[in-house]
């Protein structure tokens, strides 16, 4: 129904947001953090292997595959495991975390590799990963920078 007198719509309010528990995430997310990267550095180097292998019947070839291979690696991890059933990549469920949008729904794999990419390009410069690590600390919902960008939460799985 509009206003007659001004033309517009009343003012509806918005659906509050579903309760999601936050406490603790922030040092749970650098253990996660932590678990993830090991895990990357073994994918990646089961990926590197492999390239290097075929490298040699394709004369090389595959061998300029290997950075995109890494990066590819990386970001389909994310994307796989956030954007799956269990919304949570290995080392976030070794930390009990795992991932919603922030109206409590599941993420698709497309957002979970975004989030992902926005997260490790803060981290390749110093000024831009202290200010997405920042947004949590001053935060109530305890969101980084990328969370935000995304439309994500971290929460107690």
């Amino acid at each position: 129904m509009s206003d007659p007198r001004y033309g517009q719509s009343p003012i509806t309010p918005i659906d509050p947001r579903p309760f999601q528990d936050v406490s603790g995430v922030l040092s749970s997310r650098l253990f996660a953090w932590i678990g993830d990267i090991i895990i990357l550095f073994f994918l990646g180097s089961l990926i590197i292997v492999l390239l290097g292998i075929l490298g040699i019947v394709t004369f090389g070839a595959t061998w300029l595959l290997i950075p995109i291979a890494t990066v590819a690696t990386a970001l389909g991890y994310a994307a796989l495991t956030i954007g799956g059933p269990r919304q949570a990549t290995w080392g976030m469920r070794m930390a009990g975390l795992k991932v919603e949008t922030a109206n409590g729904g599941r993420p698709d794999g497309v957002a979970a590799a975004v989030h992902a990419l926005l997260f490790y390009v803060a981290a390749g410069t110093v000024a831009l990963w202290l200010l997405d690590i920042g947004c949590g600390f001053v935060r109530a919902d305890r969101r980084f920078g990328h969370d935000l960008l995304t439309g994500l939460v971290v929460v107690r799985g």
